[in-house]
């Protein structure tokens, strides 16, 4: 009688003749290609610095970067060459990647933003946008640098709170540092918006002011806590400088602005910051050819108010 076993044995050896009759005697399997690392991501199964997505795209930190802030974008369907991808998708990826650029240009300080797309080491398409202060900064030979994780998630939360329109992450709001946003009926907040309309700060290149109100603890704040209240990443130097001295050129009628009505305008604005709000100084945060202004002090409520601009330097 043939056992179990023997009769196990005698069907697979006819299944695999059969196979390989129709595989003109060349027995073939094919397994299913696995999903790449980032499709993990994707699917949550891995875990990321997450700094962005939306229903077709995901933006997170290269966790071997260049520099800090290096960040990898990529599409949420896998495709291996870039170039593959349909025009859409193609242009679609690519409007994603620039407001993502955008974050990482406000929450890293550097003088650009690089791009780069090589596909060689991982086979999902995605680009690589890279702070730049020097051209060396792109170079992909360079030793890779190492974060640590503390650092990595403060620098993630910190470009999410930059991407215009919003990072669309779903927990983006509880991982972000930057403070609750300001009451639409804030009066002072208000009226520093129609003080700061239309005004420039005018360094090697003009960079609007913009009308700011944090919610922040009370009494003097730590440098520490002051890059948390204004979303800036954790360790960023921080200068503080009198109001008067910062503003001096745009205040004076023959300095920079060119105009006596714009220099009265800052006039204008900086006497309303040392009327109106206690204790105004200002910020410069970062380092480097763009540095972070932020001119606050504390109005009635106990916000920090004021305007925050960009400094460039070369």
């Amino acid at each position: 009688m043939v056992g179990k076993a023997s009769r196990f044995r005698l069907a697979f050896l006819r299944f695999s003749r059969s196979l390989q009759c129709a595989t003109h005697g060349k027995l073939k399997l094919t397994l299913p290609a696995m999903p790449t690392i980032f499709s993990r991501i994707v699917a949550g199964e891995l875990p990321a610095f997450k700094v962005a997505e939306d229903a077709d795209h995901l933006a997170f930190l290269d966790i071997t970067p260049l520099v800090e802030g290096h960040t990898l974008v990529i599409p949420k369907q896998e495709i291996d060459y870039i170039f593959d991808m349909t025009p859409q998708a193609l242009a679609a990826l690519h409007v994603f990647a620039q407001r993502v650029a955008k974050g990482v240009q406000a929450a890293v300080p550097c003088k650009r933003i690089g791009v780069a797309v090589i596909g060689l080491e991982v086979p999902h398409a995605h680009i690589h946008l890279i702070p730049l202060n020097k051209v060396s900064d792109m170079n992909f030979a360079n030793p890779k640098i190492k974060v640590a994780d503390d650092r990595m998630r403060e620098l993630a939360a910190a470009i999410a709170a930059q991407v215009p329109g919003g990072s669309g992450l779903p927990t983006a709001a509880a991982a972000a540092p930057a403070a609750a946003p300001a009451d639409s009926n804030d009066a002072t907040l208000a009226q520093l918006q129609k003080l700061t309309q239309g005004l420039n700060f005018i360094s090697e290149s003009d960079a609007p002011l913009e009308a700011v109100s944090y919610a922040a603890p009370t009494g003097d704040l730590p440098n520490a806590q002051l890059l948390q209240v204004v979303g800036e990443p954790a360790g960023t130097p921080v200068e503080k400088v009198e109001l008067t001295q910062f503003l001096s050129n745009h205040t004076a009628d023959n300095g920079v602005t060119g105009s006596v009505a714009t220099a009265n305008r800052f006039k204008a604005l900086q006497m309303y910051l040392k009327q109106e709000l206690d204790g105004v100084q200002v910020y410069r945060v970062g380092k480097g050819p763009r540095i972070h202004a932020y001119a606050l002090g504390r109005d009635v409520a106990g916000r920090l108010a004021g305007f925050k601009t960009v400094l460039t330097a070369t």
